[in-house]
């Protein structure tokens, strides 16, 4: 007895509600929750009929159940009152499938898959897309269409709190209609084996009242403003520029414009510290098995940390 007590609590040990799809803050997740609470209940309730039929059958009399009162008995018990329940759930579960209905005025936010992190674009209506990477902000209480796909190889999107999760295919774009109910920073994955570094592909969410999502917006979509110097001099002197960008627009490695904001480095995996920076920028492949991004080993750990300085130093 004591064995499974324990091998439930380490089960329970790993809930969390930073990810979990039992801690919702979207309204897809949270009536997927509800769904799954009731089936779950409606199951109980067949499973508990069923049982009860069983231990009245055994228990009963010889004599007392003839073989008409045993037909009608497995009849309600086991045909009736289960297909009742069973058309019930099916009638309520089946308007609660349908996906969340979306404008055109609504903010689009393509996100793409890459080996080993995401490419996030925003599209407000009506203004001119900007691109960032590895965290998705949404306004709580709005609506939002995320735009899915990938470059290389089959990535798959699941934020267990927020919604289910969809594949992202090259060469095709599936949309998921989100809506945020709840604010705070929660997590994101990929769900489909990608590669080497799969298991370290995570994202940030955050969830933001409506108004701070607008004045992050609106400075996001504004060109970083950062010092000169040494660092700037070495990141255009290592090459760094040619797979960066820092001012928002497509590049072939992640934009850094909004890179002292973050919450992570290199998707998830690591604080953004200074010494984290100048580490990942040495040798990223040390983090990050299979990342694409050439090791610098030669670079000096001064040179590197003047480079992390000035990544992080953005107003």
């Amino acid at each position: 007895m004591r064995k499974p007590i324990i091998a439930c609590a380490l089960m329970l040990a790993g809930c969390n509600r930073h990810q979990s799809a039992l801690a919702p803050f979207g309204v897809e997740a949270r009536d997927t929750a509800t769904m799954t609470l009731v089936l779950v209940i409606g199951a109980l309730v067949i499973a508990a009929g069923v049982a009860a039929a069983f231990i009245m059958a055994v228990r009963a009399p010889e004599g007392r159940l003839d073989h008409a009162g045993g037909m009608r008995l497995v009849m309600w018990l086991g045909a009736i009152i289960p297909t009742m329940v069973l058309t019930a759930l099916l009638l309520w579960v089946l308007p609660a499938m349908r996906p969340l209905p979306d404008r055109d005025a609504d903010l689009r936010i393509q996100v793409e898959g890459e080996q080993f992190w995401w490419r996030v674009g925003y599209r407000p209506g009506g203004g001119a897309p900007f691109v960032t990477a590895n965290e998705i902000r949404l306004p709580v209480g709005r609506t939002v269409v995320l735009e899915l796909t990938a470059t290389d190889v089959i990535h798959s999107l699941w934020i267990p709190g927020l919604a289910g999760k969809m594949d992202m295919i090259p060469g095709r774009v599936n949309r998921l209609v989100v809506k945020a109910d709840k604010p705070g920073t929660y997590r994101g994955v990929c769900a489909e084996f990608c590669g080497l570094s799969h298991a370290l592909m995570a994202f940030d969410v955050i969830a933001m009242e409506p108004a701070a999502f607008d004045r992050w917006l609106a400075a996001a979509r504004q060109p970083a403003t950062r010092s000169g110097g040494r660092g700037a001099e070495l990141f255009a002197a290592n090459g760094c520029a040619a797979c960066h960008t820092l001012d928002g627009t497509r590049g072939i490695g992640p934009d850094l414009g909004t890179y002292a904001s973050r919450q992570t480095l290199g998707a998830g995996i690591l604080a953004p510290t200074v010494a984290n920076t100048a580490a990942f920028v040495r040798d990223a492949g040390h983090f990050k098995p299979g990342t694409r991004m050439p090791a610098y080993t030669h670079m000096s750990n001064e040179d590197a940390l003047a480079i992390a300085r000035w990544l992080k130093d953005a107003r």
